[in-house]
């Protein structure tokens, strides 16, 4: 078993969250890298005593990765933002990875260039040796578990995402087929999240072709550059829209779909089909769908 540190905001959340990874078998909330000795919370929120609420997650390496983890603590933060996550605000809600053996840095430091690259800016989360760790009081231990309807930073759908995610690792298991792969995929999305429409379009040509799905009949063929999913696959990058009227060009394959979100599947750089997925209300996705559904689509291949 092995232990990595993440300083997520607020440790509620940051705890519930990897208490769901599978491989995980435990999570410690506490307080890192402070200047104090064994600080109470109500010290540590006075934002003199230089900790950051942490969780220490000890996971199974045979079950899931160091690499996977920081990936995963991604999801749950802003990371361009300077001592706030949600509403909380304070030095002791400032992000951070802190590990405990120099053989993890590589690993984790390929995990921050890629979302530094990815962002265009330089991130405001910390990478470094775990100096010190404490942990909090009882009551704070899976505070979630124990009171369901406590204040959490993190968007509930970011708990559902995170299951379907996993669980559709199992369901594809070792598969090859891509046609197969990508109709479970589309069944599970489909069931999980309610979604009116999920399906994919796989490029032939200068067109996209309607692959499988989950919903009413949709449009059979998408010309390159044309409607949303046209879009996606011509700037090689997610297009969420939270009002298809509004969206210049629109395809409507059915007026019941009322906003959208279109995610391409590259192969060394060049899409290959788009994940497409309609809701019948306005504004229904936004970054934190983005974010999940291009793991999901990365998963594909």
């Amino acid at each position: 078993m092995k232990s990595i540190y993440f300083a997520a905001g607020c440790f509620w959340g940051a705890g519930h969250f990897f208490s769901g990874v599978d491989g995980v078998a435990a999570v410690t909330t506490g307080f890192a890298n402070g200047n104090t000795l064994n600080p109470s919370y109500k010290e540590v929120y006075t934002d003199t005593t230089g900790f950051a609420e942490t969780v220490k997650v000890e996971y199974n390496p045979s079950l899931v990765s160091l690499k996977e983890l920081t990936e995963l603590f991604f999801t749950i933060i802003d990371p361009l933002s300077v001592n706030r996550q949600g509403e909380d605000e304070g030095t002791r809600y400032r992000t951070g990875v802190y590990y405990t053996s120099d053989e993890e840095l590589p690993i984790i430091k390929a995990v921050f260039d890629d979302v530094e690259s990815r962002l265009g800016r330089p991130l405001a989360v910390e990478l470094c040796p775990l100096r010190n760790f404490y942990s909090a009081e009882e009551y704070h231990q899976h505070y979630l578990d124990k009171n369901p309807g406590g204040y959490c930073h993190i968007p509930l759908k970011t708990f559902r995402y995170l299951r379907l995610y996993q669980d559709l690792k199992n369901l594809l298991g070792d598969e090859s087929d891509l046609i197969a792969r990508m109709a479970n995929t589309a069944a599970l999305i489909h069931e999980r999240m309610h979604f009116w429409w999920t399906g994919f379009y796989l490029v032939r040509g200068e067109q996209l072709v309607l692959g499988p799905f989950q919903g009413p009949v949709a449009c059979t063929r998408i010309a390159f550059g044309r409607g949303v999913c046209g879009a996606a696959w011509k700037e090689r990058r997610t297009v969420v829209v939270p009002d298809v009227e509004q969206f210049p060009g629109h395809i409507a394959c059915s007026a019941a779909s009322r906003s959208e979100i279109v995610v391409p599947l590259l192969t060394d750089g060049t899409v290959t089909a788009v994940l497409d997925i309609d809701s019948t209300e306005v504004g229904t996705f936004d970054d934190i769908d983005a974010l999940w559904l291009e793991k999901i689509a990365e998963r594909l291949f």
